[in-house]
């Protein structure tokens, strides 16, 4: 009997996680700290709240179908800003609307994969990319990226075959946090271009990038729609991970692919999110910027204080945008450890087995702390409990 296709992965690992929880008692003075997930829980800013709120009463158009692309004016600005951001020419009609980032990665794969074909994931990968792969019968070649977490455009190279539809790069990276260097990102495409398959480039959390400037220089090449699929999300830049407002750029040949799947899921994105995203864009630099300050101070906050749980076998292997990621020192698997840490430390995290292939032995050592919801203060704390775990 031919399974179907939602049985061919696992469990979304977010609410697996959430799961741990039950039957465990917080305190008072030890609540929970929930570094598992990297989404806003803060709602979006006052000033953006009300532009909802007056879109919902005043523009009738808001509750109606939209065109399955998203709002010209959107795609226009989308167009503009990155045009400029990147140094490149990036057309409206280069750039979808989509329901969240992670429908623009689906929407991405179905104009490029048949069943059978293949996607590079590097390791460790982000377990929806993953989980998309294995439901459309797509095969994920793992490219294991060591202690530093970049991956090797050679090996890559040496993993493709005739069935290679794309290779996948996520930068600021989800899990691993680093930020891929723009030279390699280059290599990539070259690489891609050169093989006559795509590269996907998930931006997510671009506004978060701790330099300054383009972070890569693809869109500067004249034709670099042959080759770049770049992904991207308002959900973190606004905190409007509940309207789910991503866009997908490319070439406009293939958004007329991808159109004829996204007509068939949502038929178009959220009207009311892609307004607040518009408006956000044209109203809201300054506050990012104050956003982006934040994170980078908990970024460094992170580096500041992981001296504590160095002396005890911790290595911190990459951290940036919403993460850390790190190397645990105990004689056990991080799925197990994981658990173990809501328990006795009351810190829900996710294990490195959620990200990397069944039976992967970097997976079973390593494990993901998403920090955007934890200020400076709490992860002193978050350190000092993990240095309290001891022997578990």
């Amino acid at each position: 009997m031919t399974l179907p296709r939602t049985a061919t992965t696992f469990a979304p690992p977010v609410m697996e996680a959430r799961r741990w929880l039950e039957g465990v008692q917080f305190t008072q003075d030890m609540p929970l700290i929930n570094v598992s997930q990297a989404a806003p829980v803060d709602p979006p800013p006052e000033a953006l709240r009300r532009h909802i709120a007056e879109t919902a009463l005043n523009v009738p158009d808001a509750h109606l179908y939209g065109p399955v692309l998203g709002l010209p004016e959107l795609r226009a600005e989308v167009a503009s800003q990155f045009s400029a951001a990147y140094g490149g020419d990036i057309a409206a009609e280069q750039v979808s609307i989509t329901s969240g980032c992670n429908q623009a990665f689906c929407a991405a794969i179905m104009s490029l994969c048949g069943e059978g074909d293949e996607v590079i994931l590097p390791t460790p990968w982000y377990f929806n990319h993953k989980m998309w792969l294995d439901m459309l019968g797509v095969t994920a070649v793992p490219l294991p990226t060591g202690p530093n977490l970049l991956p090797d455009p050679d090996q890559a190279a040496a993993l493709m075959t005739d069935r290679t539809r794309a290779v996948v790069l996520v930068t600021p990276n989800n899990p691993g946090g680093v930020e891929y260097p723009s030279d390699l990102v280059q290599s990539f495409f070259d690489l891609a271009r050169d093989k006559g398959c795509a590269l996907i480039v998930d931006e997510t959390y671009r506004d978060f990038d701790s330099r300054t400037g383009a972070p890569h220089n693809l869109f500067a090449d004249p034709d670099w729609h042959d080759t770049l699929i770049q992904l991207y999300s308002f959900s973190k830049a606004y905190r409007l991970t509940g309207h789910r407002v991503g866009a997908m750029i490319t070439s406009a040949a293939r958004l007329a692919e991808a159109e004829k799947f996204l007509d068939t899921v949502t038929i178009c994105p959220n009207q009311l999110g892609q307004h607040a995203a518009l408006w956000g864009m044209q109203n809201l630099g300054q506050w990012l910027s104050g956003e982006r300050a934040e994170i980078l101070d908990r970024r460094a906050a992170i580096s500041d204080h992981f001296p504590m749980l160095e002396p005890e076998g911790w290595k911190l292997m990459g951290v940036g945008a919403y993460f850390a990621y790190v190397e645990h020192p105990f004689d056990m698997p991080s799925d197990q450890l994981a658990q173990s840490l809501v328990r006795k430390a009351h810190v829900l995290t996710l294990p490195g087995t959620m990200f990397t292939p069944t039976g992967d032995p970097d997976g079973k050592k390593q494990m993901r702390i998403a920090f955007a919801n934890v200020d400076r203060a709490g992860i002193q704390t978050l350190f000092e409990r993990l240095q309290g775990v001891g022997a578990l």
